[in-house]
């Protein structure tokens, strides 16, 4: 969150009452909401759905500030539609609190949920970092400690403690990541997710950090997004932000720019969390889209995030309609990298690789992370992934390629699985898309095979291609 003006703190803790009921909030679009504002957004997936957590701009139109006094919760099973189940913390969930509910961040740990929050104490200082706790994703939480985890009186803390986001390795070791006004700072957690573990440090490398960190890893690469407001390629004017990003082969760094993924939103604050869903990245961030929006009267929306075979990633095409539905089957995990691909015919400037290497295309002739094509072969072709062992799967998606020449869109398509003595369709089998420039989901009852088969059958007078073709465990 950009700070303008140094807030005033409200003289009392605000028992605000959170919401019992939720709502649907029948959205496909950005803003994913609009019945009231929203802003710095952060994305949690548990099992197969996505909740984000974000505060709530109730500042008045003509107010020339943040208020803010509550964290609401939405959650979606598609990424595109989105149920609202009110706040489910407060500033009154911190006695010791007295205003300015500020970007936070929800993290599993031992069986519970974690709410870290940018609260204004009552005590010497600004802003603090709080720590809530609640038994499920939805609550309720309550109070972690009675007071402040990050406060001024920290040793090396930022000269604004707000912002935090928390980041679990697969040790299980927990890290967090907070600052604004150019103070990135972390540090260890304990286990019990509510104490640090050991000193602050000042991450080197994350160039022009403003505020906003976001921490999350994707093949053994630590990634952090942050908003920066330089003009050197980020924002013609440092009244806005735009989202920069930097690596790490170490959750603690040091750091390596990559470049901007986000350019500055229609809202001077840019703030962003990123997450993988249901076999696809996404980046929830803020903007001022939504009627009678505005610098403080804010909205999330919720674009596709694209990764190229270098591990970078390309810069996010921020969209009204937002992200295509993307239903859940199963535990969501993509079974394609550890198959082995056949094919019936892969043209010899072609790469059968393309379907399984974890590429994220742009488009349907995106060549970036390599293509599977079959030209000059007409009518029935085929791709399959065999496994060493059994595997239960019930969904898959697939990314046509489509080169505008000699390789087109096919006519249908069909998903077969070896039953052990012969291929057959997979049983309750829903449409096959044929759409380009999207992934298309194919669900159909669990099969428990070796091999899965994708048999194309191409438009007359052309081939066809793949750029992507996911296969997700029941």
């Amino acid at each position: 969150m950009r700070i303008r003006s140094r807030a005033t703190k409200l003289g009392a803790v605000l028992a605000l009452a959170a919401s019992a009921v939720a709502g649907p909030t029948a959205s496909a679009a950005n803003p994913i909401v609009t019945a009231y504002y929203t802003a710095d957004p952060a994305p949690l997936v548990v099992g197969n759905t996505m909740y984000v957590y974000a505060g709530r701009d109730e500042a008045p139109v003509g107010h020339d500030n943040f208020l803010m006094r509550e964290w609401r919760v939405l959650s979606s099973t598609d990424a595109a539609t989105w149920t609202d189940h009110g706040a489910k913390a407060n500033i009154g969930t911190f006695a010791w609190a007295g205003a300015d509910a500020w970007a936070s961040e929800v993290e599993p740990g031992n069986g519970k949920y974690y709410w870290y929050t940018s609260v204004n104490g009552n005590g010497p200082g600004w802003m603090d970092i709080g720590v809530a706790v609640g038994d499920s994703p939805l609550g309720p939480f309550r109070d972690a400690k009675g007071g402040p985890l990050i406060s001024d009186s920290t040793p090396n803390s930022s000269g604004l403690n707000i912002d935090p986001t928390v980041f679990t390795d697969d040790d299980g070791q927990a890290y967090l990541y907070w600052g604004g006004y150019w103070g990135a700072r972390a540090a260890k957690l304990k286990p019990n997710m509510i104490e640090l573990d050991g000193p602050v440090v000042t991450p080197q490398g994350l160039t022009d950090f403003w505020e906003a960190p976001w921490m999350f890893k994707r093949n053994g690469l630590y990634y952090m997004v942050y908003a920066a407001n330089d003009t050197n390629g980020c924002v013609t004017s440092s009244s806005y932000a735009c989202q920069r990003y930097a690596t790490a082969t170490s959750p603690l760094g040091p750091w390596t720019h990559r470049g901007v993924v986000l350019d500055q939103v229609s809202s001077t604050t840019n703030h962003a969390g990123v997450v993988q869903f249901n076999g696809q990245w996404y980046i929830v961030y803020h903007n001022a889209n939504a009627p009678g929006g505005g610098n403080f009267r804010r909205s999330v929306a919720v674009d596709l995030l694209h990764f190229n075979a270098d591990g970078t990633m390309r810069k996010v095409v921020q969209t009204t309609t937002g992200p295509p539905p993307n239903p859940s089957g199963g535990t969501g995990t993509n079974l394609a990298p550890s198959a082995t691909a056949s094919t019936s015919y892969v043209s010899p400037w072609e790469n059968l690789a393309a379907v399984n290497n974890g590429g994220t295309p742009a488009n349907s002739a995106d060549r970036s992370n390599l293509a599977y094509g079959n030209w000059p072969e007409r009518g029935t072709q085929w791709v399959e992934y065999t496994w060493p062992t059994a595997k239960s799967v019930n969904r898959v998606s697939t990314y046509w390629f489509d080169d505008d020449q000699g390789i087109d869109l096919p006519a249908s398509c069909q998903v077969q699985y070896w039953t052990g003595s012969a291929y057959a369709p997979v049983p309750g089998q829903s449409a096959c898309g044929v759409a380009g420039n999207t992934s298309n989901t194919t669900t159909f009852s669990a099969v428990n095979t070796t091999r899965l088969r994708l048999s194309i059958t191409s438009k007359p007078d052309f081939s066809t291609g793949v750029l992507e073709w996911q296969a997700f465990q029941a």
